[in-house]
């Protein structure tokens, strides 16, 4: 396999990391309501850490977002937008069914909407059929989705297995019905993420020429579009939050004061850890955007499946490091194992059709 393709991988790899990783710091924000930690979080993800990573690292970032056509700047805020709804019940669903199953349920419906959704739009999918690197690239899409399947068989096994009090042990505030129809209705709308993107290509295009022009590496190329779609996220989140914190009462939170008669809150602690949160949460797209420049453009559709797959695999890993499968069966064991070694072999079938593809443009 290239290089490019191999090194495409393994950023999208290190994107997963992130996203499988930004909940862990929420746990240890002290007497905060949900509301107000991840709109805390969410100011850093999805406002600071965008502008200031495209301000940084692409030459001109706010003059290509200025001569951005204005139909191109409203799809990757709308799509952002509604991917932001998917976003803050994404929060829901780790609360409800907790990381490993939560993740599985959600990123399967995310994963199928969107990666063959973009490339049906744009008319590929019989250019992909009809080409040998395109085939290579279908397979390792359905092997993600089928080991995203056999992961949630994973957690279906595992939720019938439990009692109710090694399941709040491991996940406190446990629902499985609750969790499941959440987590469907946000994988849904998370895959909108990807249309952003998608409506925002010329906006990265544009950056593309910039970078090349200023003698720096295409690499950075995608983070001008995120500041967009990341921008049409935090809308949502803004919105939909300041609405809890004003029906809950709970708006003094950010100021330290906490609506239970002296119960003091961290306030320090807490802004750090969500912030720490909100900047992994950000990582996830800093280094997909990286990912994707490396994997080149005929299926850059797949670069979805890529970044899914890759979060699945370190869910389930911090599923495992945090005891949440303690206690349950062989069987449910057996489909963890097989759940992971589709989503790697997965990665590594896509990397190879898309190398595959750079060989014929050679």
């Amino acid at each position: 396999m290239a290089p490019a393709s191999i090194f495409g991988i393994l950023l999208h790899w290190i994107g997963g990391l992130a996203a499988a990783s930004f909940y862990i710091p929420y746990k240890q924000v002290r007497r905060w309501s949900w509301e107000t930690y991840w709109l805390v979080g969410g100011v850093f993800s999805w406002l600071i850490m965008p502008s200031l990573m495209a301000s940084l690292l692409v030459p001109g970032a706010t003059d290509i977002l200025r001569a951005a056509p204005g139909h191109v700047l409203f799809y990757a805020y709308f799509f952002g937008a509604l991917w932001g709804v998917g976003g803050l019940t994404f929060g829901l669903t780790m609360r409800y069914l907790g990381i490993a199953l939560g993740m599985a349920v959600a990123l399967g419906y995310t994963a199928v909407f969107g990666t063959i959704i973009p490339p049906l739009f744009h008319g590929m999918l019989g250019q992909t059929l009809s080409s040998a690197s395109g085939k290579y690239v279908l397979i390792g899409v359905l092997a993600s989705v089928a080991g995203i399947a056999v992961s949630g068989m994973a957690g279906m096994s595992k939720e019938r297995e439990l009692t109710g009090e090694q399941k709040q042990s491991a996940i406190t505030e446990f629902q499985f019905g609750k969790g499941m129809i959440i987590a469907t209705f946000s994988g849904i709308m998370s895959s909108c993420f990807a249309f952003g993107l998608d409506a925002g290509a010329p906006i990265a295009e544009a950056a593309k020429a910039s970078l090349l022009a200023h003698g720096g590496s295409d690499i950075w190329q995608g983070l001008p579009v995120l500041i967009i779609v990341l921008l049409g996220g935090f809308t949502t989140n803004f919105v939909w939050c300041l609405g809890l914190n004003v029906r809950n009462k709970s708006a003094g939170e950010y100021m330290g004061r906490s609506a239970s008669p002296g119960a003091a809150i961290p306030l320090a602690r807490n802004y750090l850890f969500a912030a720490v949160a909100g900047i992994i949460w950000y990582l996830q797209f800093f280094f997909y955007t990286m990912g994707q420049a490396k994997m080149g453009k005929t299926f850059a559709f797949s670069n979805w499946t890529l970044h899914m797959a890759s979060i699945m695999i370190f869910s389930m890993l911090w599923g495992i490091a945090l005891k949440e499968w303690t206690g349950t069966s062989k069987r449910t064991h057996g489909l963890i194992a097989l759940g992971l070694a589709l989503l790697i072999g997965s990665t590594i079938i896509i990397g190879y059709g898309n190398y595959l593809d750079g060989l014929k443009a050679h």
